[in-house]
């Protein structure tokens, strides 16, 4: 029989770090309380919970590897707001914050959840940090948990079938 493996929802034990961009902290703080109401619902302690703030989502993947690199986190959850402005800013934002998260990601082994919003308005953005469409924050953790509880089953060595 096939072996199947999906990450769960158990936190127990998991260390998690958050990694918040400052700007628009108007959105972001809010995702950061989705994130945080998350691990807590899970069962991640507060007192495994650290909080690193970031002046902007450009930002985000330099601290996410310096914390994925020092082998204290179980997960990294990377919180930002993009919000479409008059020039191509945008476009470099949003792409290389992308890009370096998941690089970090793929890189060392630390699931790294991307919880960047990449909005045309501020009002998108107030609808996916609490709003009527919900907490990218929150989804962020949930997928941070399941993630550290999948790496956790790969780290099992399969039983031999004799």
């Amino acid at each position: 029989m096939a072996r199947e493996l999906k990450g769960t929802l158990d936190a127990q034990d998991l260390h998690v770090g958050i990694i918040v961009s400052q700007f628009n902290e108007f959105v972001t703080s809010k995702l950061l309380a989705g994130a945080r109401d998350a691990l807590r619902r899970h069962g991640v302690r507060e007192e495994r919970v650290t909080v690193v703030w970031v002046p902007g989502a450009l930002e985000l993947p330099q601290v996410a590897q310096r914390m994925a690199d020092s082998g204290k986190w179980d997960a990294l959850i990377a919180l930002g707001c993009v919000i479409r402005g008059e020039t191509s800013h945008y476009d470099v934002v949003a792409n290389e914050s992308a890009r370096g998260i998941a690089e970090v990601a793929r890189a060392t082994g630390v699931p790294v959840t991307f919880g960047v919003l990449t909005t045309n308005d501020a009002d998108q953005a107030a609808a996916r940090a609490g709003g009527k469409l919900g907490n990218r924050g929150y989804d962020a953790a949930e997928s941070a948990i399941k993630m550290a509880s999948l790496y956790r089953q790969l780290a099992v060595e399969p039983t031999p079938v004799s």
